[in-house]
């Protein structure tokens, strides 16, 4: 029973070694034509080995008419994955040379002649035959299609270290375990030629796809994770450089107030909540700084500058719930809404109350103005605004007073 457990040990390993191969495929998850082809030629060594194995059962039981069967079944197996096997080497190996389009022709006309010499074999035992006793015996055909796949697989060896010195350090050991898969399907066979009872070629697949699979697809495996992280890697610097753009783009850089983008966006969204009825109650407050220009004149863009930082400063903590946006070199807009709304009058109070301080013992002086949106007359949110401008410039006026009496 010896023959019967090999080709099962064979087809055993070969599921548990490239299960995750073989599932795959089944998922149908996309995958390169150099996978799908070595897939292919998986599914036709899993194939054989099933019928190896099934030759030998079929031999000690002596059921000849099915032996028969068997045989040719198992012959059909082999040339399969014979053509399979070639396939794929020039699938992997191939850059459109002249040498990989005669081996694959090649390929396809021995699994042709292979499949016609079995008919021919039904007639004139050419191939195979059992003799009187029911022993199992060889023609001279076989040999001379052993032979010619002996060749087949040491020409696929000759062509993968022929690809291999072409090859840089990464692909040099993948093709190099392609050859010597060819290279020991080759050695088994020429002792198989002499003895064809012998399970070598099971043994010669049980060690070539072990061989493939750790240094070839096991390789693949290592470059796709090594792509797949340098991939993420890339998208999480793209991230923080979107995230570094949108802050510079929404930020003022000045202050750290919202930027006048932000300010567009935040007026287009308020209009579209209003037109569409879906507008909470919310306050405008308008501010700008007094004197300014003054500044700026008398005591140079340095001063002015950190007049302005100290300005917003003042704004954010009197509205530390509200969004504040600077929409001009002196002017900011706060939209009050949330937290903040029950308190505005208070808190603008309070405020206020700060600057008039400010006007008489120093310090940036903001004037501000704010306003109520309305629903039942406003229908855009500059409506609002514009009243708020209106009493900032009122009380622009009242400080300035203030300041000269």
């Amino acid at each position: 029973m010896y023959y019967f457990s090999i080709g099962l040990i064979a087809a055993l390993v070969l599921v548990i070694d490239n299960r995750d191969l073989i599932f795959r495929s089944r998922r149908k998850e996309v995958k390169t034509k150099s996978e799908k082809a070595y897939i292919t030629f998986l599914y036709s060594v899993l194939f054989y080995c099933i019928a190896d194995s099934l030759w030998g059962v079929f031999d000690v039981l002596g059921l000849r008419t099915a032996l028969y069967i068997e045989t040719i079944i198992y012959f059909i197996t082999m040339g399969g994955a014979v053509y399979c096997w070639t396939a794929y080497v020039i699938t992997y190996l191939d850059r459109g040379s002249l040498f990989g389009g005669v081996l694959k022709t090649t390929g396809i006309g021995f699994f042709i002649i292979f499949m016609v010499v079995l008919v021919i074999n039904f007639f004139k035992p050419v191939h195979f035959f059992f003799d009187e006793s029911g022993a199992y015996q060889t023609g001279l055909v076989r040999d001379v299609l052993l032979i010619v796949q002996i060749a087949m697989f040491f020409v696929t060896f000759i062509y993968s270290i022929y690809e291999m010195l072409r090859s840089n350090a990464t692909m040099r050991r993948r093709h190099m375990a392609i050859g010597l898969f060819g290279l020991i399907m080759a050695v088994l066979l020429t002792f198989q030629y002499f003895d064809p009872l012998l399970p070598l070629y099971s043994v010669g697949y049980l060690l070539g796809t072990c061989l493939i699979h750790s240094f070839v697809i096991d390789d693949e495996k290592e470059e796709a994770n090594r792509e797949l992280a340098e991939s993420l890697e890339r998208e999480r610097r793209q991230r923080d450089e979107l995230k570094s753009a949108w802050k510079l783009a929404y930020t003022d850089p000045l202050t750290g107030a919202k930027s006048k983008l932000a300010y567009i966006e935040a007026e287009e969204k308020m209009d579209n909540d209003i037109r569409s009825g879906k507008a909470h109650e919310f306050s405008v407050a308008v501010f700008d700084l007094n004197d300014l220009k003054l500044i700026n004149d008398t005591c140079g863009h340095e001063v002015g500058d950190k007049y302005i930082i100290d300005a917003a400063q003042s704004i954010f903590n009197a509205f530390r719930c509200s969004d504040v946006f600077r929409i001009g070199g002196d002017e900011f807009v706060a939209i009050i809404d949330g937290t903040d709304f029950d308190g505005r009058v208070e808190v603008l109070d309070g405020f206020n109350s700060v600057m008039e301080e400010h006007v008489h013992k120093g310090g940036a002086v903001v004037s501000a103005g704010m306003s109520d949106f309305v629903p039942s007359s406003d229908r855009f949110f500059r409506e609002a605004f514009e009243r708020a401008d209106q009493r900032m410039y009122d009380r622009k006026r009242a400080l300035k007073a203030m300041k000269t009496a």
